[in-house]
């Protein structure tokens, strides 16, 4: 079912999500990381910086220094790809897909509680 937000519900839930996101433990993800995050977790892969900068309309040195910063958090995983050793292939990791799992739960949680207001 949709759900209707006025101009000002839409942003106040979104204030209420990134709030609590920044008050919680763990990865403070941009605006530019999160996007390139959902995006692998979303589309089906395979995922390559270059169809990633791509599919963003980015440049591929944003891509790598987004998946740097994802892959020190343990959200994202590179390998090589043995098809074509020039390609580097992007992964999802248990950890990347727990912290959208949350962020997902905690967008329903306030969508909640703007639907109750």
């Amino acid at each position: 079912m949709p759900v209707e937000l006025t101009s000002t519900e839409a942003l106040g839930l979104w204030q209420r999500v990134t709030l609590e996101q920044v008050r919680r433990e763990g990865p403070d993800l941009s605006l530019r990381q999160m996007a390139i995050l959902l995006h692998i977790y979303l589309v089906p892969p395979p995922h390559t910086v270059r169809g990633l900068a791509a599919a963003l309309n980015v440049t591929k040195p944003v891509v790598t220094r987004a998946l740097d910063t994802m892959g020190d958090m343990g959200l994202v995983d590179r390998v090589r790809d043995e098809a074509d050793r020039r390609n580097v292939v992007v992964k999802r990791t248990v950890a990347g897909a727990l912290y959208l799992e949350q962020l997902a739960d905690l967008i329903r949680k306030e969508g909640r509680v703007s639907a109750r207001n």
